[in-house]
């Protein structure tokens, strides 16, 4: 005699009730969701390839995209962890331009000179982790909401970038950092490299690991995550250093694409980074999180912005379209959402 039993991740479905088909399992899943994203940025890249033709249409255009969106894609990167958990780190672009102005400073540019230019790339990054364990510090066991703890970090950083800058730009003179950031690897310029190896880090650091795993549950119920033992404050405060860390990085790459230090350095990147985390897929609610669809959403921002530079939009246009773009993302996000808690 033979028992037929069900789990709890299987429910029996109920009698008479439709199944659900195959496809429609697929588009709701993270696969279906790429797929929609992949598919938005062909259509760009063919509006781009109708309007602007040749001058879209070839290699070193494409190379320009890309290495246009790599430092907003490694900030987003960090920014997609932050928001996995159910927080907001509305300090990533001022963190960047202060690591930016602190790695340019003339002693430092005068150390690296006589030791090695990767001093400035560990100044850099050094900062923005500091700066992260601020903000974890305070949200994590000052009980400061994300928003408010890091909007004081951005106006804070902001004013420490100009106090050390004295509201002027530093100019880059270390020839190993210049020369090193002006080459490139099989034709690919290293900022391009850079956000790819950031991006498969990211990726494996969320779906492959219990880092990972732990950053989705808090998210998703973060008084579950603390009674099923996990330590919530101590992750927390991680998420924002590894924040932190990736505004420095990116400090360092806007560093040697403009080969100056300025406290204007990531203005509003933190609205990007997180356009384009929301529009990847990533609940702001917290909970699901995808490093693809961040990777994708930085393409089809920058992808778009190419589009409108090619054609000579006007840059309110340009900032009407993004602004309707994340709300079609979000009401798409609640939509998908409210169907996944009622099924």
């Amino acid at each position: 005699m033979s028992v037929t039993t069900t789990t709890p991740d299987s429910p029996a479905p109920a009698p008479g009730a439709p199944r659900e088909s195959a496809v429609r399992r697929f588009l709701g899943g993270s696969a279906g969701r790429n797929l929609g994203l992949v598919i938005a940025l062909v259509l760009i890249v063919i509006v781009g390839w109708v309007t602007a033709q040749e001058r879209f249409m070839n290699f070193e255009n494409f190379v320009t995209i890309v290495r246009f969106g790599s430092i907003l894609g490694v900030v987003a990167i960090g920014m997609t962890f932050v928001i996995t958990a159910g927080g907001i780190d509305l300090s990533v672009g001022s963190v960047m331009g202060l690591a930016s102005v602190v790695a340019s400073l003339s002693w430092i540019q005068n150390a690296s000179t006589q030791s090695t230019w990767l001093l400035m790339v560990v100044v850099a990054i050094a900062v923005g982790g500091l700066a992260g364990f601020v903000n974890g510090i305070v949200i994590a066991y000052g009980k400061v909401v994300p928003f408010i703890a890091t909007l004081a970090m951005l106006v804070g950083a902001r004013g420490l970038a100009e106090i050390f800058a004295n509201k002027q730009t530093q100019v880059v003179n270390v020839t190993g950092f210049l020369t090193f950031f002006r080459g490139d690897l099989l034709g690919i310029p290293w900022l391009i490299w850079i956000f790819v190896l950031a991006a498969v880090l990211g990726w494996f650091l969320l779906t492959r690991t219990t880092y990972g795993r732990r950053t989705i549950a808090i998210g998703g119920n973060f008084e579950a995550a603390r009674l099923a033992g996990l330590k919530v404050k101590r992750h927390t405060v991680s998420l924002y250093v590894l924040s932190g860390i990736a505004a420095g990085i990116a400090g360092v790459m806007i560093l040697a694409r403009t080969t100056a230090g300025t406290s204007t350095h990531g203005t509003l990147y933190e609205l990007d980074a997180i356009a384009a985390v929301v529009v990847g897929g990533t609940l702001l609610i917290g909970g699901r999180g995808t490093i693809v669809g961040t990777v994708l959403g930085v393409l089809i921002f920058s992808t778009l912005t190419n589009v409108f530079t090619q054609n000579n939009l006007n840059i309110s246009v340009q900032a009407v379209i993004k602004g309707v773009i994340i709300v079609v993302a979000v009401l798409l996000q609640q939509r998908f959402a409210s169907r996944s808690s009622s099924s």
